[in-house]
């Protein structure tokens, strides 16, 4: 096996464990909505996550774990990805809330700052705000 093969096999897994995050997040109140299920297939285009592995990850999301990114720039996207997985059907929920804060703290975030960074992570995706501008706003919470 080449590095190359390593690399891409863990960058695969990585993508695959983010995927099922967001899976987790919709699976939350025990439905995929249609919103979800649109936004789930975009994102599983985007991380070149085959149909296999979709219907796979679909089945059992519980069992990938959450890989935490190494820089802070990656788990600010991270949590963008995921914030907009729980308004992709236009409803906030308690579940989804609080499995966001979980996989925030998953991601590397405090465990003392959680709730606060995940009510502004979503208040600005409900916003309808950019990446960049989203990772601006919680850098800017964070000094």
């Amino acid at each position: 096996m080449s590095i190359s093969d390593l690399y891409d096999s863990g960058f695969r897994k990585r993508n695959e464990d983010h995927f099922a995050a967001m899976v987790r997040i919709a699976m939350s109140d025990t439905i995929i909505t249609e919103d979800e299920k649109k936004f789930l297939d975009r994102t599983a285009r985007n991380l070149d996550i085959s149909e296999e592995d979709y219907k796979a990850i679909l089945k059992d999301y519980k069992t990938h774990k959450i890989n935490p990114p190494i820089t802070y720039e990656s788990r600010l996207e991270r949590l963008f990805d995921l914030g907009r997985m729980v308004y992709a059907d236009h409803e906030l929920g308690d579940k989804q809330t609080i499995m966001l804060e979980r996989l925030a703290v998953g991601l590397g975030f405090t465990v003392n700052n959680v709730k606060y960074v995940v009510d502004k992570a979503l208040s600005l995706v409900s916003e309808g705000v950019d990446l960049d501008t989203f990772k601006e706003e919680i850098k800017l919470m964070n000094r």
